[in-house]
């Protein structure tokens, strides 16, 4: 089945470069209206320009599509408002959000200023946020919406020297499984997509050759799943390279320990039992851990009674 995004208008923001400008001309090859958002800056933030979001609209437009550029910087809210204003204002509608837009600040924790962790916490959660929440009532009277977060596994396993990206990049994984459980009754699904690819953010901690076999087109494919009429909710897609897998956290069965006995030194006694993957599950909602404990004293209150 060929998948298409025929009458859907899509918002990518950091498009201008890399992975968004990837997914923004893949998009409008697929049939929909573009909003090129990039603020033009360099790698780290500093900067802007919109010469290269209005290369990407060209691009679009010589292919015979629809698209706009906007220079909104995600972490300013009433920029990100007035983007999405002036996509209302021309098309409509906002079926798709792809939040693409991210700098780095690479250091390790100890030479790390706050300055330099708070600013990647702002573009890459508040920005997330912003857009997100520009859009939400939107795709709710829509009854329709696909966003997707741009997770990282520097964020799902750590990474030497990105502990501000890593916070950021798990804390919007955070943000989708609450928006998830929110959503659903307005048909608004939430994904993520943690990228490997040769871009600007990667391309001088990579051997040029290996670069391009991170092109960043194959992410796009994957990318262009989690977005579409049938995308699936709640889903890590890791791509790169043309490798393609899913993360999911798991939570053990684990264990009970009745009162008079819960210490340490029991604690790591039943270490096994607690960390025993026989039965481990992904869980839906923060809710169902609290349902399995309770399950669980009233099983051990049920077996004194016996």
């Amino acid at each position: 089945m060929t998948i298409s995004f025929e009458g859907r208008v899509a918002i990518v923001t950091g498009a201008g470069n890399g992975l968004g400008r990837s997914h923004a001309l893949e998009l409008a090859r697929r049939g929909a209206k573009v909003v090129v958002n990039d603020l033009g800056g360099a790698r780290d933030g500093s900067g802007a320009s919109s010469a290269a979001s209005q290369e990407v609209v060209k691009l679009i437009e010589d292919m015979g599509g629809e698209a706009i550029s906007h220079g909104a910087n995600v972490a300013n809210f009433d920029e990100v408002q007035d983007m999405v204003q002036q996509t209302m204002d021309k098309w409509g509608r906002i079926d798709i959000l792809i939040n693409n837009a991210g700098i780095l600040r690479d250091k390790s924790f100890s030479k790390m200023s706050l300055d330099d962790f708070k600013l990647v916490m702002d573009v890459h959660v508040m920005g997330t946020v912003n857009c997100t929440k520009a859009v939400w009532e939107i795709m709710k009277a829509q009854n329709y919406g696909r966003i997707v977060m741009t997770t990282s596994s520097s964020g799902m396993y750590g990474n030497f020297g990105q502990s501000n990206y890593g916070a950021a990049k798990m804390a919007v994984l955070g943000l989708m499984n609450t928006l998830v459980l929110e959503g659903a009754k307005n048909n608004i699904l939430v994904n993520a997509l943690a990228p490997t690819a040769g871009t600007r953010m990667t391309e001088d901690l990579m051997p040029e050759e290996i670069v391009k076999a991170f092109a960043p087109e194959a992410v796009t494919a994957g990318l262009l799943t989690l977005c579409d009429e049938h995308a699936p909710n709640r889903f890590i897609l890791c791509a790169g390279a043309g490798g393609y897998s899913s993360a999911t956290i798991f939570e053990t069965d684990g264990c009970f320990i009745p009162q008079g006995s819960q210490n340490p030194e029991t604690v790591r006694e039943l270490w096994p039992q607690i960390t025993n993957t026989d039965n481990q599950r992904a869980l839906t909602s923060g809710a169902q851990q609290g349902e399995k404990f309770v399950l669980k004293a009233m099983a051990y209150r049920k077996s004194l009674q016996q």
